[in-house]
Parts: structure tokens; sequence; C-alpha cells
């Protein structure tokens, strides 16, 4: 009778000691066991992270290739599809808080991720940055520094994203703007004639080709209804990824991604033809440039499915949802936050009232 397989993803480590399940350490390549102490080097893969060919898996058969099942617990409220590790005794949505039922788990397929940017930062870290945080907040409410704040509601998550690379060819034609300066002779107001130098720009009609390798094209791989990462915290140094190991996993939440394979495809196309513009325009140089066709062509597309991580919290304050992200590897932050009202109005009228003393006064 053939042995069970067991998928990479799936795969929990129990400490050798106490039995405990070993969680991933931010910071390290171990995994340790939060009880006794005990702990384990992660094996690092040292081979280069491996690029997929996108033709392949764009077609229907191939998008199954190298995929595994993975456990995914849906969110009825904001649509959110995450993988939640076993430890965790009270399961809510890590992006609004709704609480999840474990048997309402199902069993859906991937495409196995290809690296992984392991944390860097513990969530007792993130938990100090955000209280920062709500400290530096002008208008806050006074009372919002004792919004409830569990640790079971700040969780680490990974976030799933597609990376693209392709060898880009491309034909231009547009102008090129030269700048140049004209003496020109006018009446001021009291009449007196004076000059004074006008720019102006001479367009040249140009054509030209460009071509070069674009790497790692980042395409987010998630759309929830809430809970959208700000821009200022979705940047991560793509250089610290690792070769996927599902031990950096341990004791995180894995977000699947939503955004199927050939939708990030052609998501990333717009990106390089953005990119293939600003080639084209330093390639025609001059003080200002015009493109007016741009015939873009892409070769040898690879791509890779990664997972990056970041801390979120979601908490209620005066009956309605707030967020906070940290990120997860250099530390940065921002999300959603309340006013004061009263702050605000009491601060305008302040404001006035200054103003009509000033006003009074002078007059």
């Amino acid at each position: 009778m053939p042995e069970p397989v067991i998928q990479k993803s799936e795969l929990k480590k129990a400490c050798k000691n106490c039995g405990a399940e070993l969680k991933y350490k931010p910071g390290t390549t171990s995994i340790t066991c939060e009880y006794c102490g005990h702990e384990e080097h992660i094996n690092l893969d040292t081979d280069p992270i491996k690029e997929l060919p996108l033709r392949v898996y764009l077609e229907s058969q191939g998008s199954q290739a190298n995929s595994e099942e993975i456990s995914i617990l849906h969110c009825k409220n904001c649509g959110a599809n995450q993988h939640v590790e076993e430890n965790y005794k009270s399961l809510h949505c890590v992006y609004c808080g709704t609480p999840l039922i474990r048997e309402d788990a199902k069993t859906e397929q991937w495409i196995l991720p290809g690296g992984v940017l392991p944390f860097q930062l513990t969530q007792d870290e993130a938990i100090l940055r955000f209280k920062k945080w709500v400290k530096g907040l002008w208008w806050a409410p006074n009372d919002l520094q004792k919004a409830t704040l569990d640790p079971q509601f700040t969780k680490g998550l990974y976030l799933p994203y597609w990376t693209f690379d392709a060898q880009l060819y491309g034909r231009y034609t547009g102008s090129r703007g030269d700048y140049y300066y004209e003496t020109q002779s006018y009446r001021d107001s009291n009449g007196k004639r004076r000059t004074r130098r006008v720019r102006k720009t001479r367009w040249t009609p140009v054509s030209g080709n460009i071509s070069g390798f674009v790497d790692d094209t980042l395409i987010n791989a998630s759309k929830q209804h809430t809970g959208k990462v700000p821009r200022g915290v979705a940047l991560w140094n793509l250089k610290k990824l690792q070769p996927f190991e599902s031990s950096f996993l341990a004791g995180f939440v894995t977000e699947k991604y939503t955004i199927p394979l050939k939708d990030g495809h052609l998501e990333s196309q717009d990106e390089m033809r953005r990119i293939a513009d600003t080639w084209a325009r330093r390639d025609i140089g001059g003080d200002e440039q015009r493109v007016s066709h741009l015939n873009m062509q892409l070769e040898e597309e690879t791509f890779k499915h990664i997972l990056l991580p970041v801390y979120i919290s979601a908490y209620r304050y005066k009956n309605k949802d707030y967020s906070f992200f940290v990120n997860g590897e250099n530390g940065s932050i921002s999300g959603k936050r309340p006013y004061s009202f009263w702050k605000i109005f009491l601060a305008v009228l302040a404001g006035l009232f200054v103003f009509g003393l000033v006003y009074l006064f002078n007059k």
C-alpha cells in the first residue's frame, strides 16, 4: 500500500523535546519551540530561485504542473483566501477580523511558490511600531490608544505576488524637443520698453530601437474588498528572497493568490509598456520627448510565484473597522486611522477665534 503524500506547505514540524509545533524565528534561519526553547536550523537550498516558462503555464495543462494542494479558509466578509496554521486557537481574518470556522476549510490547488522573503521583524516589534505610530497621529481620538489591540488580531501574513521577467524589444517613432531662447521686447506697466528672454521648443522627428532585460516586474496576486496594503508599505528588497522552504511559513498565515496568472501577466505587460516608454524617451534625449508610436515585443518570458511578509492588525473603534500594516522586512508602517470630530471642530473654532481677535485688533 503506497504511503500518503504529504504536501510541502502542509508539513508541520514538531519539537523533538516536548512535541509542540516549531515556528519560524524572524530574522534568522531557524525554527524554534516557544515552550522549551529547542531550535533547529533551516536547510537552505543553495540553487538559485527557479524562473518558470510563462507560456507553458498559461496553457490549461501546464497551469497544474509544479502545483500542490493547500487548505484554504475563505472570509465571507472581505473575500480573503488564507491558509491558517493549526496552532491558532482563535481564528480571525487577518484583514477584517471576522471569525473564521476551521470546518469551512477547503482544499485547493495552487502554483508552488518559487521564493519567499522571510520575516525580519517579530510580532512584538510590529506591535511596538503600531503603538508609536498611534502616538504620532494628529487629530486622533484621545482614547484610540485604549482601543483593543489583542496580539491574536496582529498576525504575520505572507502576501502572494507574481514576478515576471522578459527580454524586451521595441521600435518607436516620436519627436525630440530641444529648448532655445529668443529675445523679445515689451512695454511694462509704466510704458517703458524692456526686453526679456522667452523659451521655445524646437521639435525634430525621431525614430529608433530599444532593447533590454526586464527583471522581476512585481504584480500583486491577491485582491480583497477591504484591507488593501498601502503602497508605502508594499516595498521589499527582493534581493533577500530565499528559495521556497515551508519552514519559513511556520507560525504565520499564508494568503492564496486570487488574481490568476493570466490576469497578472496582462497587468505585467502594462507595466513593461511603461518601462519601454521610459527607455524610448531616454533614447530620444533632448529636453522634452514625445512618443507617438511604440511597438513592443516580449520574448523569453518567465515568471515565479513569491511570498512577501507583512504584519496586519484589524481593530474596531466606535463600531468601525480599521487596519494597519507593518512591512515584515523593513518595518515601514501605514494604515487606516480614525479622526476625532471634536478635536477638529474645536481646532477650527480656536482658529476662527484667533483670526477674529487679530482682525479686531488691527481694525
